[in-house]
Parts: structure tokens; sequence; C-alpha cells
């Protein structure tokens, strides 16, 4: 049985909706010039910075960024080899990247093993490339670790899960190396509390962030 945050209905629905937000070429060459990579790092005000993948990003940024403990959430892309890259080459699947956040919490908050369980409980891990109707590796399912210890308590969590059973089937996230964030084109910053009404959003994503909301309401703003 896979995970009931995507429903078959959805995708069969949502399967022409992609995660896209309209431009023009001028604005997004504009966007793209001003692109430059974040570099994961310490804050100095004792904030970490945390990194993931799971299908748009625009959900993603809205699930993580109601968390207790977590400051801000950024789109981008990470995760591929060419440099600046914009939405519409990310999206062509040619790039490598998948469309990721960064997280930006508080440790004393919100630990990283609670990070990894909602990244987890709010998708279909068990899916391949892919997340409900938004398929390709730029939607793949992936967890940037930064150091030994994210790796080790992300393949930790991973091995229990398929020990479990509890998705219905393997867990399909990607572990890599974290190495450059590129921080998406400003209309994709807050998208989806932005455009509610956006037929995407109010479809797909509203769908899965209800799912999220309910399952994890006890760590919620």
């Amino acid at each position: 049985m896979r995970n009931p945050l995507l429903p078959a209905l959805c995708i069969a629905t949502c399967s022409l909706i992609a995660c896209a937000a309209p431009s023009n070429a001028n604005t997004a060459a504009e966007e793209r010039a001003s692109i430059a990579p974040v570099m994961a790092e310490q804050d100095p005000s004792g904030l970490s910075k945390a990194y993931f993948g799971a299908g748009c990003f625009w959900v993603e940024e809205a699930m993580f960024e109601d968390l207790k403990g977590v400051a801000k959430v950024t789109s981008g892309y990470s995760g591929g080899t060419t440099p600046k890259p914009d939405y519409e080459m990310v999206s062509s699947g040619s790039t490598g990247h998948a469309e990721s956040v960064e997280v930006i919490y508080d440790p004393k908050t919100i630990s990283y093993g609670t990070l990894l369980k909602v990244f987890f409980g709010s998708q279909d891990p068990t899916q391949v490339n892919g997340q409900g109707p938004d398929g390709g590796t730029q939607y793949r399912s992936v967890v940037f670790y930064q150091n030994e210890d994210e790796k080790a308590q992300t393949e930790k969590m991973i091995a229990e899960f398929n020990a479990s059973g509890q998705f219905g089937g393997k867990i399909a996230t990607q572990v890599a190396p974290f190495e450059k964030f590129w921080k998406a084109e400003d209309y994709h910053q807050g998208y989806e509390k932005l455009h509610p009404d956006q037929p995407y959003v109010a479809t797909v994503s509203k769908r899965r962030y209800d799912a999220f909301a309910e399952k994890f309401r006890d760590l919620l703003k």
C-alpha cells in the first residue's frame, strides 16, 4: 500500500498541471544573472542549515516554514553540475539538479532528526524520481547531508523504514553529499502562500500540505 498523501485521483486530475509559475524571457534572464550559490555554514546566531528535496519546492517550503524552530526556508536547486541553473533548465531534467529547500533552523528547538521525520513523513519516499504528478530526476526525493552525523541519521532512518515496511515499499530517497544550493528565482519564494488559488497549489500542494499538517500538528507554530 502506497503512502496516501498523494492519491491516484489527484495524479489523474493534475497530470497536466506542473509545478511552474509564469514568467517572461527578460525576467528569467535577469533573475538568472543574479543567481549565486549558497554554501552550507553555521549561522553566527547559532542556527543551522539543512537541505532536502521531495518534489515541488513550493509545498516543501510551506511545510518546513510552519514548523516550530524553523526560522526561514528558501526554495532553490541542488545536486546538479550546471552553474547558475534557472527554473527552465532544471525543469528539463538535464542539469542534474533537484528542486530543493534550504531550511534554517534552531537545533535547540527542533532537531535534525525531527526534520528528517517530517521530510519522510510528508511525501511518498518510495516513488522513484518524482512525487505525485511531477516526474523526473528534478523532483526526486533526496537528502543532502553536510557531515557524517547527518548521513548516519538519514541512513539509519531509511533502514528502519525499510525494515518496518511503514511505507509499503523500499525507500527510494537518495542520500547525497551537499555541494551547492542555488536560490531559485524570486517568484518561487513563498509561492504557495502567496498564490493559494493557482491550480497546482489548490489541488496537488494543498492536499499534501493538509496531510502534513494533520500528521505533524504538534510540531506546527
